[in-house]
């Protein structure tokens, strides 16, 4: 298989400074591409350049907040301005908030979920999209939505997964408007992967290694490396003809 299939090409990534976004950015990275790694905290944004450096690939870090659309307009602006198109976009940002049921979300985490988990993907999609239009070649967009939600439903998660629903809804509803248009848009729903937002209160690595023996088919949490390729794919020409899918990553734990 080829290791260059993004040569040439210019990848956003939102949420890049640390987990599933950190690990999809250096995958792009790592295969040619010119990777643009956006979010809130300028610190961990600066991380995932120098380790994308050190790895003789290409990255630069933008802040930006994506629930603001000022943001993601600009944000599309700067990395046409500095790298001539965008190819392709990850819409990674997301936060959990909750961990209770219904009747005890605090209304401040209900919002906050929206705000960042569907209002977020649908002001970065926008943008990527309007620009995306323009290009002789299009471009391929890929959203990070979860298990939860479409695919799954867990006690005291619900606010959660209905934020993730919205992003695999938002992503269908996008592909069909746009794929006309030569953007193609797909999702990815990842179960517990190894990144801190799959560690409950308190749990170590270790702890989670247990549970997960007795919690996933597969007997361990998907790696960020192993999503990430997920995401290589559905984002790369092998998967011209893939439009509107919401890629399952769980290890079997939805089934």
């Amino acid at each position: 298989m080829s290791r260059s299939r993004f040569t040439d090409r210019t990848v956003l990534v939102t949420g890049g400074g640390s987990g599933l976004g950190r690990a999809i950015a250096l995958a792009f990275a790592a295969e040619g591409a010119a990777v643009v790694v956006a979010g809130r905290t300028r610190t961990t944004l600066d991380e995932t350049v120098v380790l994308a450096e050190r790895a003789g690939g290409t990255a630069v870090a933008q802040v930006a907040d994506v629930a603001h659309a000022t943001d993601m307009d600009a944000l599309v602006r700067t990395t046409v301005d500095r790298f001539g198109s965008l190819d392709v976009a990850v819409n990674n940002a997301g936060v959990f908030r909750g961990g209770q049921p219904i009747a005890d979300l605090p209304e401040e985490d209900w919002r906050t979920l929206l705000d960042i988990n569907v209002t977020g993907v649908l002001l970065a999609l926008r943008a990527e999209i309007r620009q995306m239009r323009t290009q002789p070649d299009g471009g391929a967009v890929v959203n990070v939505s979860s298990n939860l939600g479409p695919h799954k439903q867990l006690p005291s998660t619900t606010a959660y997964a209905a934020s993730k629903a919205a992003v695999s809804a938002l992503s269908a509803g996008a592909a069909l408007d746009h794929i006309a248009d030569g953007v193609r848009i797909n999702a990815v729903s990842p179960g517990a992967s190894a990144t801190t937002m799959s560690l409950r209160p308190g749990e170590t690595d270790d702890d989670r290694a247990v549970r997960m023996k007795e919690e996933s088919p597969l007997g361990r949490v998907s790696s960020t490396e192993e999503v990430a390729e997920a995401v290589l794919y559905l984002a790369s020409d092998a998967a011209a003809s893939v439009v509107g899918t919401d890629l399952v990553i769980d290890g079997g734990a939805s089934l």
